[in-house]
């Protein structure tokens, strides 16, 4: 019986590592996409390229931003799997003036008290994006500057280009360093390439369909003015 399992756990495994995994850490994502840089590399210390996903969605850069602008959990949250969450919160199905002032330094809550969160490194609006969470393993905040023996340090960067038509392309890519260093293969092999696919994947069809519904309000509201 226990044989028979770990034949099918490597079945799995393998599976996994020479069918799917090329697919899922490259979701939607041209070669070229993967292969150029990315901005923000040298935000994180020792950061290496993590997985880069890319979607197109039917609005210009000005109808997508404002949603990427009032994310974090006491805000629009993140339009992905809310009811994965334990509070159960439900993402923004609008945008929010009163939460487009962010810049450098601006933290996005990812939890409802606040203690943990994803802070603004980068920003060129319409265009770039770049959070950034640093933590050691037990995830408390570190100074960057000052990182203990083992820690987490990450970049989520979101990359909005314009393409013709009036739309958008949205690559979003990353740079992560974990220490101690020889663990952060398998960590990202086990468990974080295969989350950031399921949230990332649901995080673009959320940005998608508010964004692609603002724009066609947004367009119809100006044929009737």
């Amino acid at each position: 019986m226990i044989s028979g399992l770990l034949i099918a756990a490597l079945g799995l495994l393998c599976a996994y590592t020479f069918a799917l995994r090329h697919r899922l850490v490259r979701w939607g994502a041209t070669d070229d996409e993967v292969k150029r840089p990315h901005p923000g590399a040298g935000i994180i210390s020792g950061g290496k390229r993590g997985t880069t996903m890319a979607v197109t969605i039917d609005a210009p850069p000005s109808a997508v931003w404002p949603w990427l602008a009032q994310m974090g959990v006491d805000r629009g949250i993140w339009y992905t799997w809310d009811y994965w969450r334990p509070w159960g919160l439900r993402s923004a199905d609008r945008i929010h003036p009163e939460w487009q002032n962010i810049s450098v330094g601006y933290r996005m809550s990812s939890s409802p008290k606040g203690s943990a969160w994803w802070e603004v490194a980068a920003l060129e609006p319409e265009r770039f994006l770049g959070l950034r969470m640093s933590v050691d393993l037990l995830g408390r905040r570190f100074d960057p500057e000052k990182p203990p023996r083992y820690y987490s340090d990450s970049l989520w960067a979101f990359l909005l280009e314009p393409l013709p038509g009036v739309r958008t392309r949205l690559v979003v890519s990353g740079y992560w360093a974990f220490r101690p260093k020889w663990l952060q293969g398998i960590v990202g092999f086990l468990f974080i390439e295969p989350s950031t696919w399921i949230m990332q994947t649901r995080q673009f069809a959320g940005l998608k369909r508010r964004a692609e519904r603002e724009a066609r309000t947004g367009v119809h509201n100006a044929q009737h003015a």
